[in-house]
């Protein structure tokens, strides 16, 4: 085949589509040589073209080959030298997927020609494989991004107004019965009206998706008839994971998932993606050369003093190096992609940490936030951070600058010890209820920087967390060794399954305590999918790897009365602007009322003083949240006013009398949470300091009429 090659341009990156041809741009600052291979389908055991790329641009190789169309399958070879204790491991014998590329057909068969070293060899990664990976190694995909879109816009939901469901496409759709087995765990399920219908009748306000930029499944996992299920092992960071596409790999897989956003934006619903630019799926010094490795390891990725071995601050062998201008261009371009040609509405971080480490420490003004801050479209939507990581000083909770939410890990745990009745300071639980002041104001942030959550998709799901003291990972093939062994958990008297009603019951009940405190805390509430009808993986608590009925929502055994609960707990949130506060609390009179704007008691109807807050012990608290107090103006510009509430916490194993406020807070108060019950309704009506029971291991909302 004759081919007509032109000049192209180095911009921009990628393979790009112009209506007549196709412009292909490739960084790669110390290679010597780059070929851009052409394929015919994607069961071509090597190139029908191989083009030297001649034009280079700076760090930048560029070419325009006229009359290629979408569809067109291509890779790249690139020549330079090879030595690792150097920190180059160019090999042209590998076949490397474009850093770039927008969508990617098929998925990674595993074999020895994958690696850039000789398998088996007594040098290691220091011997050189002449083995063609081409048959092996899937090939990127020329797409048209051009799309009806139907006048979609960035929903922009505040975050004071968000509930984020964490979820993950295959998960939550494959056992679904009311989904086409045909499309069932792929994007056009999650787009499907079935899926719509339940999380919007589930009142949630955006969907944070579990990876879905195209990942590899590590080796070791395949060898053994496993799979990375989760996905955090990215090697397309422009490329929606072709596992997920229902109709096809050569594009198609772009068109469905901009369905999938498009379909749930018209429901109302906004789309977050949880996105891994700390490092790649080529592993350390022994993985397999994919792409970055062969394109410009150095470039690419953080080196040790011996340039042979990786820094891995990540646990998967590699960190990716975002000090350099060129890595840093790489997440930048990927996230705006994401924004403004796949119309996402933000991005959860994970192991943000790294991201931000120069050298080897963290350092919150890295150029890595500076970047982001100051770039116009990746600023305005929503960023959240997984704030820590496996290196030294890599614990960063309430560290990140403002513009950053945080996954709280310090709510989480505070939370778990108050409910399993482990020895926990209450002034933690208040300052956790609150919105985590102490982590985030003295940074101007509010108290939407904190993300609280109680499960995510690593650990226990909340059926579990009050089914299993132990963790039960037999499955996962390392001896049950993996996953976290401090769950801050308790099996409420049974490890697992039992008939004792009591338990169950019991269970049942602290799956509503934990949710109630969720979703009546200051901050945002994430539900991970599934915990709100008790979904259980059956003691797994790092189901990484299963992908089965271990990880999948079961939708035939759902618990209908959490769900209903969860749902009505949801609504309540939402209509009472007292649980979604924007700024702090003061704890100081409010003018002309002289209460408050929050006040904690004990049960006996004293104000807690100083020395109450220190008890490790003490269980039973109560707070008055004055609805009054609330320091914002809706969006007309009015203040906001709300009923006033009196919250009974009682994580005590015995029935506790609490007795209510003078009247000075409240002349009447109506119950409207208990949750010793499945149903959240006004019943009951009680006067100031009257006395009220609260049940062992409950929590009692009472609401009163703002007269003021």
């Amino acid at each position: 085949m004759e081919t007509k090659i032109l000049t192209g341009s180095p911009y921009p990156l990628g393979a790009t589509y112009d209506g007549k041809g196709v412009n292909f741009s490739i960084y790669a600052e110390n290679a010597e040589g780059i070929d851009l291979c052409l394929f015919n389908s994607t069961n071509d055991p090597t190139e029908s073209v191989k083009i030297r790329i001649k034009e280079r641009t700076h760090q930048v190789w560029h070419a325009y080959v006229p009359d290629l169309h979408p569809g067109q399958l291509y890779g790249y070879r690139v020549h330079g030298p090879y030595e690792p204790q150097n920190g180059h491991r160019f090999n042209p014998h590998k076949l490397l997927i474009d850093p770039y590329a927008k969508a990617i057909a098929g998925t990674l068969q595993w074999d020895d020609s994958l690696f850039g070293y000789e398998v088996g060899h007594e040098d290691q990664d220091l011997s050189f494989s002449t083995i063609d990976s081409a048959p092996h190694i899937p090939k990127c995909v020329v797409v048209d991004e051009s799309f009806d879109w139907e006048g979609d816009k960035a929903l922009k939901i505040p975050l004071h107004k968000s509930i984020i469901y964490e979820t993950h496409v295959k998960g939550f759709t494959q056992l679904h019965p009311g989904i086409p087995e045909d499309i069932r765990g792929t994007y056009l399920a999650m787009a499907h009206p079935v899926t719509i219908d339940y999380l919007k009748n589930l009142g949630v306000t955006a969907v944070e998706f579990m990876p879905l930029h195209h990942f590899i499944t590590d080796r070791h996992l395949k060898d053994q008839d496993l799979t990375n299920y989760w996905g955090y092992n990215t090697v397309g960071f422009f490329a929606p994971d072709v596992r997920y596409a229902a109709k096809g790999m050569q594009g198609e897989q772009v068109r469905e998932f901009k369905e999938m956003v498009k379909a749930l934006h018209q429901a109302g619903i906004e789309v977050i993606l949880d996105v891994v630019y700390n490092h790649t799926g080529e592993g350390n010094q022994m993985g397999p050369t994919l792409s970055f490795r062969g394109i410009d390891n150095a470039g690419y990725y953080r080196l040790t003093e011996d340039a042979r071995f990786y820094m891995d601050y990540t646990g998967t062998g590699n960190t990716l190096n975002a000090m350099m201008p060129s890595v840093l261009r790489l997440i930048m371009d990927s996230l705006r992609y994401w924004i403004q040609e796949m119309h996402v509405d933000g991005f959860r971080f994970d192991l943000a940490s790294t991201l931000a480490r120069e050298l080897h420490e963290v350092n919150k003004l890295s150029s890595f936030f500076d970047v982001i801050h100051q770039d116009p479209i990746i600023s305005q939507v929503k960023l959240i951070a997984e704030p820590w990581d496996i290196g030294e000083g890599g614990y960063q909770v309430g560290k990140f600058p403002p513009g950053w939410a945080e996954w709280n890990g310090k709510y989480r745990d505070c939370m778990r010890d108050y409910w399993i009745g482990a020895e926990s300071m209450l002034g933690e639980f208040a300052e956790r209820f609150m919105g985590s002041s102490d982590l985030y104001q003295d940074d101007y942030r509010k108290p939407t920087a904190s993300i609280n959550f109680i499960t995510a998709h690593d650990g226990f799901t909340l059926h579990d967390l009050v089914s299993y003291n132990e963790k039960h990972n037999d499955a996962n093939g390392e001896n049950n060794q993996d996953g976290e062994s401090h769950n801050r958990s308790w099996n409420c008297g049974a490890e697992g399954p039992t008939d004792d009603q009591n338990i169950i019951d019991l269970r049942r009940k602290q799956m509503r305590n934990m949710l109630t405190t969720m979703l009546l805390s200051q901050g945002v509430p994430m539900i991970v999918a599934g915990d709100e009808f008790a979904r259980t993986q059956q003691g797994n608590n790092n189901a990484y790897c299963q992908d089965n009925e271990i990880s999948w929502l079961d939708w035939e055994n759902m618990d209908e009365g959490l769900q209903n609960f969860t749902k009505q707990l949801i609504e309540f949130r939402k209509s009472h602007p007292s649980f979604c506060r924007r700024k702090w609390f003061q704890g100081m009179p409010i003018k002309g009322i002289g209460l408050e704007d929050i006040a904690w008691f004990l049960p006996d109807g004293s104000e807690m003083s100083d020395e109450h807050w220190q008890n490790d012990f003490a269980r039973s608290l109560a707070v008055f949240l004055n609805g009054n107090g609330i320091r914002s103006l809706n969006d007309e510009g009015e203040k906001i006013i709300d009923d006033h509430f009196y919250i009974l916490f009682n994580a005590h194993f015995e029935t506790i009398h609490y007795k209510i406020p003078a009247a000075s807070y409240g002349s009447s108060w109506t119950k409207v949470i208990n949750t010793e019950f499945e149903t959240i309704e006004e019943h009951d009506t009680f006067q100031p300091e009257e006395e009220i029971a609260v049940q062992g291991r409950s929590i009692i909302v009472l609401k009163a009429s703002n007269t003021h």
